[in-house]
């Protein structure tokens, strides 16, 4: 059974001066346990829509997602974030980190929308990226890959099913994005996690063994409908 099933999902959003835009418009796609696939996601196919869509942070106009066995269109906004402290870890591009709160803090947020805050556990993650030595720092104290770190280690803390990054490296020079996507790599590895990550850098898409264009599985982009 496939943890991830799309079918006809379609997405549009009302422009300034009323016209109908649309965005996502996917016929089919499916990812199973454990699998890591990369989608390239040029400017103008829908990218982060379609990872909010699945995440639940929007809800498709139409269509089906089913994830984890649940169909998400049968769930309340506050069932779909239920549904997604649950089952899935997000890397946003820009990190989200909430600047006001420290590295340790950050990650024990993170968990509290899950089963809960695990002292132990967020430390164990925050060693694993190689931050021991900056659970107290705030994000401003941290350089850009520190803080990349971060984020991945919030996003792994409620041992998700499904761990969804969008543009994970795309702040990162060439060095720091090669580590990033190890780890994230690994970590999905060692949970025993599914990754859907989404890229336009050529190096970071050929470390992936299943590679989609979201471009070609988007009829909207090939309509010529830019996001």
């Amino acid at each position: 059974m496939a943890l991830l099933e799309i079918e006809n999902l379609r997405k549009s959003f009302r422009t300034p001066d009323g016209r109908i835009l649309p965005v996502v418009d996917v016929p089919g796609f499916r990812l199973n346990a454990g699998e890591l696939v990369a989608l390239s996601g040029p400017s103008g196919t829908g990218k982060t829509t379609f990872l909010h869509l699945i995440a639940g942070i929007l809800a498709g106009d139409s269509g089906r997602i089913t994830l984890d066995g649940q169909d998400m269109a049968t769930l309340s906004e506050a069932g779909r974030d239920r549904h997604r402290a649950r089952v899935i870890g997000y890397i946003f591009q820009t990190f989200n980190l909430l600047q006001g709160f420290t590295c340790l803090e950050n990650v024990l947020l993170g968990m509290s929308f899950g089963p809960g805050a695990d002292p132990v556990r967020a430390r164990v993650l925050l060693n694993r990226v190689g931050l021991s030595d900056r659970l107290d720092y705030y994000p401003r104290q941290l350089s850009t890959g520190q803080q990349q770190r971060v984020a991945v280690a919030r996003a792994l803390a409620n041992r998700p099913k499904l761990v969804l990054a969008d543009e994970p490296t795309g702040n990162l020079d060439p060095a720091n994005a090669a580590q990033a996507l190890a780890l994230i790599r690994e970590l999905c590895a060692e949970e025993g996690s599914a990754l859907l990550l989404v890229s336009h850098d050529p190096s970071v898409l050929a470390a992936f063994p299943r590679r989609e264009s979201l471009a070609i599985l988007n009829q909207a982009s090939r309509k010529g409908v830019a996001l």
